[in-house]
């Protein structure tokens, strides 16, 4: 097998807004399942960690896109591991159409935990480090790495809601894609009619889990850039724990 991993997915029409292009939401999964696919290809993926009591969980994501895929049109998600460390790996994404043109990118860093304990693994305990075999060291990704966003004091409360069963992954945690479409749902309709996303960063400081009530912070950064912190509290009156930030870069249409 390559190193890289080529997998093929169509933007389904009811993956699509009302531009007839795939959600993000959507092409964030189709990234999350391509990374499965590919790790469990190559012997480190979840169904081997399960049994183990071990699983990967997103610590951070970057999506750059210069063009989303449209209604029906078929593309690929490419993926490879750019480097391995003791408790993160660093796994790249690029998007590309049958005809080979380039949508867009995207960087990611996983954690490999312990399911019972949730603690952080050595991910080269692992089949003898067998990721080392797989790390792609010829292949470049053109965008920017992901990075903790850094926001000020002037954030806002701008939204409350819950979460609930469909809000929960195999990993019995709020889905790492959940929240980017949530925080998407900030801006209106009439806002992307005008707007379209260019990049979405997001960085994950901690679980949170069906129930918990999810709290959105939004701070401006720029014209074209805003900035959201969600905290979660466990039940009514409870102390806010920070759970992720975001930046989001639009551009206009």
């Amino acid at each position: 097998m390559d190193k890289t991993g080529k997998y093929l997915f169509m933007a389904e029409p009811f993956h699509c807004d009302f531009s007839h292009r795939l959600f993000m939401g959507h092409l964030g999964n189709h990234m999350l399942n391509a990374a499965d696919f590919h790790s469990t290809d190559r012997g480190f993926g979840m169904n081997y960690l399960n049994p183990i009591h071990k699983t990967w969980v997103l610590s951070r994501l970057a999506i750059e896109m210069e063009e989303m895929p449209e209604q029906y049109s078929k593309f690929y998600v490419e993926t490879w591991v750019e480097s391995a460390m003791r408790y993160f790996t660093n796994r790249n994404f690029s998007v590309v159409g049958e005809d080979g043109r380039v949508f867009g990118y995207g960087r990611s860093v996983w954690a490999m935990i312990d399911t019972d304990t949730r603690q952080p693994q050595d991910i080269f305990a692992i089949r003898d480090g067998s990721i080392r075999e797989w790390i792609e060291t010829e292949r470049e990704c053109p965008i920017e790495k992901s990075s903790r966003v850094k926001m000020g004091g002037g954030a806002e409360l701008v939204r409350t809601i819950d979460t609930y069963y469909n809000d929960v992954d195999v990993n019995g945690h709020i889905n790492s894609v959940k929240y980017i479409e949530h925080v998407l749902d900030l801006f209106s309709v009439d806002f992307y009619r005008i707007y379209r996303l260019h990049r979405f960063d997001i960085a994950y400081v901690a679980e949170s889990h069906a129930g918990d009530r999810l709290n959105f912070y939004s701070e401006k950064t720029a014209d074209d850039e805003c900035c959201v912190r969600i905290t979660k509290c466990e039940d009514t009156g409870s102390k806010e724990t920070e759970v992720c930030r975001c930046k989001i870069e639009f551009v206009e249409k």
